[in-house]
């Protein structure tokens, strides 16, 4: 099959499109034709070796992170698929590679795609959708009249963040540029900044939450526009312990993170705010109530472009220059 993999790490390696082996099939894994797959800045980021210290994949291997496509084969004791079904994932970690025709996943990372979007929508979602649940739901506990500050709400994990955290009923601030204000206004954000021009840090005060995806000094603004008891969630680091012991880490890296998150861990401690950091997993259950979702019509996919399989080393230039509104899909069928 056709699959785009990493031969060497590296910010100017390009992906190389090759032919490999059909993945294996596990008792509890389904094989998927892929459809669809969206790309994540995660995707640049592996193959530039940033994650080596936390994923250490051995190359040559299949890059891709978000997945829609039809079970084309089910493992013997597969329970929850069908051949036939539609479905939508985001692999779990060391099973990635959704820039394939194929992919084989264990049946705990799927669910249904949902009915009344595209491949290409659904495709979507996964990784995005799965991060703000973790972080909003799971994390925060986000409540009712509760604030929370939502940063680069344009991005793809932004446009569904602020969509979920206005469903389970907060008061959302966000960060964009003026040529987006328009697009996180129609998602739900109430109070939009403009960060070329104004500094969020002395706008906002008292907030219950922050959802954190930009560098340390944002991250360390971030800490002040919280009250006391509050929670700042950063998907772009620096991992912190309790993240160590939920991936169990050996020593040597729980010392590095301990390390990496204690200047951070500090400042948030002398403000009485709580700081943790969010790498977010496969869950099946969690895509299936986010799948709920998006047939009511409460969140919406928000695409900016698609691009076809061929054309996945252009996708990725794309979305690394980091403009992209929403996500950024590559069309298999």
């Amino acid at each position: 099959m056709k699959a785009f993999i990493v031969n060497r790490y590296g910010k100017k390696e390009k992906l190389q499109l090759t032919e490999i082996a059909e993945p294996l099939l596990k008792e509890t894994d389904i094989l998927v034709q892929v459809y669809s797959a969206a790309l994540n800045l995660l995707d640049s980021k592996i193959r530039n070796g940033e994650f080596k210290m936390i994923l250490p994949y051995k190359t040559p291997f299949t890059l891709g992170h978000d997945v829609a496509g039809v079970v084309k084969k089910v493992g013997s004791k597969v329970r929850k698929f069908k051949v036939g079904d539609e479905v939508y994932a985001r692999p779990a970690d060391y099973r990635i590679g959704t820039f394939a025709e194929l992919i084989a996943m264990n049946e705990k990372d799927v669910a249904m795609k949902p009915k009344n979007i595209s491949m290409e929508e659904a495709a979507s979602i996964p990784l995005v959708g799965l991060t703000a649940w973790q972080a909003l739901v799971e994390k925060a506990n986000l409540k009712k009249g509760q604030k929370v500050f939502i940063q680069a709400g344009s991005g793809g994990v932004g446009t569904f963040a602020i969509q979920l955290a206005k469903y389970l009923g907060a008061t959302v601030a966000t960060t964009t540029s003026a040529a987006n204000i328009d697009l996180v206004k129609s998602l739900g954000a109430d109070i939009i900044i403009d960060y070329k021009k104004e500094d969020f840090e002395t706008i906002l005060k008292e907030y219950d939450v922050v959802l954190n995806s930009q560098d340390t000094k944002t991250l360390e603004k971030s800490l002040k526009v919280v009250k006391p008891g509050g929670k700042v969630i950063s998907i772009a680091g620096p991992p912190d312990p309790d993240f160590g012991r939920e991936i169990n880490a050996n020593w040597f890296l729980k010392i590095v993170f301990k390390f990496l998150s204690a200047g951070i861990r500090k400042k948030a401690k002398r403000l009485g705010v709580h700081y943790s950091f969010l790498f977010m997993r496969a869950e099946s259950e969690q895509l299936s109530e986010i799948a709920k979702l998006l047939e009511a019509g409460v969140v919406k996919p928000v695409i900016d472009k698609v691009f076809s399989f061929e054309a996945t080393n252009e996708a990725m230039d794309y979305v690394e220059k980091g403009r992209a509104k929403g996500k950024v899909v590559i069309r298999m069928k």
